[in-house]
């Protein structure tokens, strides 16, 4: 069985712990219990041997009574029969017992537990059982002399055979196995009430998941619909499950946003593309037409259609030069290198370049600003742009005798902390219906531009998008016969 669900991995690991922690306690229950059985012996039974010594003579003529005391020994064995009694000299040697014939494995016991006895050690204290000597058991011991001379010891064996027998039993009794089936029955329902707990929290994970991977099905569309059981809880789980709607719900946002912004560039392909269609057939037919007839053409005809092909040539450079600046602004790793300059110088030295073009058309051109007026923070080379653009298309629209007038000043009262600019002419203006999309790509009045001024009426996006990379916005005011403004604003100052 492959455990690949979260619920079946934590069940199979609270099973292992709880069967662990199950056989250990038992384990040390045992072990515990053992222990504490034989202190208590050993604790009950500590001064045997000293009393024993003291009220029978064991030693006679400084030596042990090796013979005397078998039936002090068989006395004390019938009276209790859990013990067994030894009598040991000064190097352990066991030199009396009461003992059937061969059941007596050792011959000499380790002095070392019975010095640390009688040194008063912390009990429990095992030491040699010559029985069972691979079962150390407790016991009880005093030291054997005559006028201040170590003759021995009598030792005896607390759990001696006879209660080693008669333990085994009790271990497998009624008592200790009513405890043990009680001990597995208590891990069992706490292993059925713990996979029914986890059952409980992993099944509201479960349901999130599937939710997840339903919406991933969906292609990311239609929203995250978690039950509300789930997301109105006020766990990791619930939190997750919010966090997860909130990230649906942009990433949804996103797919919309790629969609449109996919559409945009299609459309924007799809309108340059028959943009660039017209000056290319005609550039295409003038150098076919100069190249068939080239020895028939007059010379004045041949210029002509040299002529022709090169102002087409120049509307495509100029096309497609403002089709890959836009690009570059729509691109998402483009950010403005701001600096901070004074706009209003800017703005005249702009005006220079089209000074002779507004002579000679003739059109009125100038720059109006204040006595005090706050630098601005913002991309130079981005700023320049926008206004050559704004003013190309002033002058371009404005008829002779006309004006264009570019106003820096203050931001309003909501915003002190900008500096707004308007290019205003008197100009033909745009009616109600081509003003409200003016700055969309498909925009009738740019079709008109690119074709009546041989442009690729782009200019107005390029501005758009360069604003709103300062953190602003561009508009447009405008009146049929009475001329059009535009205006935005820039930052006034670095940002802390």
């Amino acid at each position: 069985m492959k455990f690949k669900s979260l619920y079946s991995r934590i069940a199979l690991t609270f099973a292992v712990l709880i069967l662990l922690f199950g056989g250990l306690c038992g384990a040390l229950d045992f072990f515990a219990a053992k222990r504490h059985q034989q202190e208590i012996v050993q604790r009950l039974s500590q001064d045997l041997a000293r009393h024993i010594a003291d009220h029978w003579p064991l030693v006679k003529a400084n030596n042990l009574d090796t013979v005397g005391i078998g039936e002090l020994f068989h006395m004390l064995m019938v009276v209790n029969p859990s013990i067994e009694v030894y009598l040991l000299d000064k190097d352990g040697v066991i030199k009396a017992h009461q003992a059937p014939p061969g059941r007596v494995q050792l011959t000499q016991v380790r002095l070392e537990p019975i010095r640390a006895f009688l040194a008063h050690q912390p009990l429990p204290l095992p030491g040699d059982n010559p029985r069972i000597p691979e079962q150390p058991s407790v016991f009880s011991a005093t030291a054997l002399q005559q006028d201040g001379i170590p003759l021995g010891f009598l030792y005896i064996i607390l759990a001696g055979d006879a209660y080693q027998q008669q333990a085994e039993q009790v271990w497998q009794g009624h008592v200790f196995q009513s405890a043990m089936w009680v001990g597995m029955g208590a891990l069992l329902l706490t292993l059925l009430v713990g996979l029914g707990v986890f059952a409980a929290i992993t099944r509201r994970l479960d349901a999130l998941t599937c939710t997840v991977a339903a919406f991933e099905e969906a292609d990311f569309v239609g929203g995250l619909h978690v039950c509300p059981k789930i997301t109105a809880s006020s766990d990791e789980i619930g939190r997750l499950a919010r966090t997860f709607e909130r990230m649906a719900e942009r990433i949804g946002n996103q797919m919309q946003l790629i969609k449109h912004q996919d559409e945009l560039r299609r459309d924007m392909i799809a309108d340059v593309s028959h943009d660039l269609r017209t000056p290319l057939t005609s550039l295409q037919g003038y150098l076919e037409t100069v190249l068939r007839k080239a020895d028939d053409l007059p010379l004045a005809e041949r210029q002509r259609y040299l002529s022709v092909a090169v102002r087409q040539s120049r509307r495509v450079n100029l096309l497609a030069g403002e089709l890959f600046e836009l690009a570059k602004l729509e691109c998402e790793a483009t950010r403005p290198n701001c600096e901070t300059f004074f706009i209003q110088e800017l703005a005249q030295d702009v005006l220079q370049k089209f000074q002779l073009s507004a002579e000679n058309k003739p059109v009125n051109i100038n720059v109006v600003w204040p006595e005090e007026l706050t630098p601005v923070f913002a991309d130079i080379a981005m700023i320049e742009r926008v206004l050559t653009n704004l003013l190309d298309n002033a002058l371009r629209h404005t008829p002779a005798n006309g004006s264009i007038t570019v106003t820096v000043e203050p931001g309003p009262g909501l915003c002190p902390d900008t500096v707004s600019l308007r290019i205003a002419d008197t100009g033909e203006g745009i009616s109600p219906q081509q003003l409200a999309g003016l700055f969309d790509r498909h925009s009738p009045l740019r079709q008109n531009a690119s074709k009546k001024h041989g442009g690729g009426g782009l200019g107005l996006l390029i501005c758009k998008r360069i604003v709103q990379l300062h953190g602003s916005g561009i508009t447009a005011d405008s009146q049929l016969g009475q001329g059009t403004a535009f205006s935005f604003s820039l930052p006034a100052r670095m940002p802390d």
